[in-house]
């Protein structure tokens, strides 16, 4: 009788996922169906800021043009420093002085896009992000924030083009992925209060943050996201990697347990040592 063969990264998650690993030119690895459409939760929030961006580099926003609450910029949505409460239009903070974390500044944030495009969002996805990028299974009809759906292929192929952008240019893509407001504290959802609680342009960065869902030997320099649904993108431009993961199970304590192991193993096998 056969036997399974174990998987190349152990994963002690019972429930149905999908892991993979990819440099900035090719998928190194992958371990369950990489084709399977799962909901990314927030893991929506980067792609959808790399839409944003593109919008950028275009000249059909600013970064620092006026957008949400009094006070408030485009920048200020993508960096969670709006003072928006986590859902909802109720305003919790001043602008800039706390990094809330919030699913409305990024509904904000499409909105306020929209009117400057004249494209409904999830059109702008599409003839930017998913044909920029060739993508074949990311679903753009939900919630910017949280309520896109797509496949670890296409996640990978995404934290490649972090890795080395060909969208938007590396002048941007730096500004993106370095802190904006720097030594503001935060929660960070499910890891409790960091201080300081980084983030770039619609992505989070690693620093010293501890705990943490990526790895102990993760550069600080790491940049990411991850989502309720059980999902996580991050990319280490210091190792050359970028890796991804979906599944069925809803966030909870045993991705808090086995995702930092995970991310140590893909970065032991696959990575440079930088």
């Amino acid at each position: 009788m056969e036997t399974e063969t174990p998987p190349v990264i152990p994963v002690d998650l019972d429930a149905a996922h999908a892991l993979g690993v990819s440099d900035a030119e090719s998928t190194l690895h992958t371990q369950g169906d990489p084709t399977r459409v799962f909901d990314l939760a927030s893991v929506s929030k980067p792609l959808a800021a790399l839409g944003a961006l593109i919008a950028v580099d275009r000249g059909l926003i600013d970064l620092d043009e006026p957008a949400g609450p009094e006070g408030a910029t485009v920048r200020h949505l993508l960096a969670h420093t709006a003072g928006y409460a986590f859902d909802g239009d109720e305003i919790v903070g001043a602008v800039g002085a706390r990094r809330i974390y919030s699913n409305t500044g990024f509904e904000v944030l499409a909105a306020h896009l929209e009117d400057a495009t004249g494209y409904d969002y999830a059109d702008w996805m599409e003839q930017t992000v998913i044909s920029g990028l060739d993508l074949v299974d990311l679903e753009v009809s939900g919630s910017p924030a949280a309520g896109y759906r797509g496949s670890l292929r296409d996640l990978l192929a995404v934290g490649r083009e972090l890795l080395a952008p060909t969208l938007i240019p590396e002048e941007l893509w730096r500004e993106a992925t370095s802190v904006q407001f720097p030594g503001l504290s935060g929660i960070l959802p499910g890891y409790g209060r960091q201080k300081p609680n980084d983030w770039g342009l619609g992505f989070e960065i690693r620093g010293e943050k501890d705990p943490h869902w990526t790895g102990a030997h993760s550069s600080p320099q790491t940049f990411g996201h991850f989502g309720q649904a059980g999902s996580f993108l991050w990319v280490d431009p210091v190792r050359g990697l970028t890796a991804a993961f979906l599944g069925e199970q809803s966030f909870g304590p045993d991705h808090v347990r086995i995702w930092p192991g995970v991310t140590d193993a893909l970065l032991e096998r696959f990575g440079d040592a930088g």
